[in-house]
């Protein structure tokens, strides 16, 4: 179960890294094409450093890796980091729906006949 791999700050950081619109096209950007801060700053109308602090948080809840190429900083996103919030986002739409169905067969159950 993924909820038993992530600990609970881990799974906090994944969402809140994910919570943010500009974070997440990052994500999904660096996804697709390994792509240097410089040119992910081009990509948005905020400050360098704004995008540095995005790419920093990402990094820091294991969506995105980082390395060196020459004088750049290099950001990757990290499927499988991605594959285990999916799961996770999985795992906690199987349990609402088993409690919605369960709910439902409540529901649906004639009341008991009154005692006498």
């Amino acid at each position: 179960m993924v909820v038993d791999e992530l600990a609970q700050a881990d799974v906090d950081r994944i969402f809140h890294a994910l919570a943010d619109a500009t974070r997440r096209d990052i994500v999904r950007r660096t996804l697709s094409v390994e792509s240097s801060v410089s040119e992910l700053a081009r990509a948005y109308d905020m400050s360098f450093a704004a995008v540095q602090k995005h790419v920093a948080v990402l990094e820091g809840a294991g969506l995105v890796t980082k390395h060196s190429r020459g004088r750049e900083r290099m950001v990757r996103g990290n499927a499988a980091q991605i594959a285990r919030a999916r799961a996770l986002l999985t795992q906690l739409e199987d349990l609402w729906r088993a409690r919605f169905s369960r709910l439902d067969e409540v529901l649906a159950d004639p009341p008991p006949p009154p005692r006498p």
